[in-house]
């Protein structure tokens, strides 16, 4: 079963920050991953003032029997482990972001997720990178794939694909 997962970062060494969280959740799994390239985005809803974010997208490979709550609280545990605090304002600065994205065909609702992300859809600085390693994805509930809802979306936000070591 493949998981993907989003990563930002707009505090910082942010290229460090995310290399070091790519490898960390790059290690909770057994299997080959993908990995976008870094793309540099303009923040979104944050404060005046708000560095720039890197996004990537990776996805993993996860054994049938992982579970959404398993895997969210490892990804908030690096959170936690890189100095993100565990309560924070929403759309704040942050040194680190993990999201998951989609979790194989697994649909959910309830207080702490949503499966597939409830604004994946609607975010360039997501779809971009995930259009990178998965443009056929077709995710749980839509009709459009990856490629096909990112072609729909505004310029803006403008996200830029670096091409540095990543």
């Amino acid at each position: 079963m493949r998981a993907g997962i989003a990563l930002g970062s707009n505090v910082g060494d942010r290229l460090e920050n995310l290399r070091a969280a790519r490898a960390s959740v790059f290690a909770l799994a057994g299997e080959p991953m993908k990995s976008s390239r870094v793309f540099e985005t303009e923040p979104v809803g944050c404060e005046p003032g708000t560095a720039a974010f890197f996004n990537a997208v990776v996805e993993i490979e996860c054994d049938d029997s992982s579970s959404s709550e398993s895997l969210l609280q490892a990804l908030r545990d690096i959170e936690c482990g890189m100095g993100r605090p565990v309560r924070y304002p929403r759309n704040a600065s942050r040194v680190i972001d993990l999201d998951l994205l989609y979790l194989g065909e697994i649909t959910l609702k309830n207080e702490e997720l949503t499966l597939p992300h409830p604004r994946l859809r609607e975010r360039r600085f997501v779809l971009a990178p995930l259009a990178e390693i998965r443009p056929e994805l077709v995710l749980p509930g839509e009709k459009q794939s990856v490629a096909e809802l990112l072609a729909r979306l505004p310029d803006e936000p403008r996200v830029v694909a670096c091409d540095f070591p990543f």
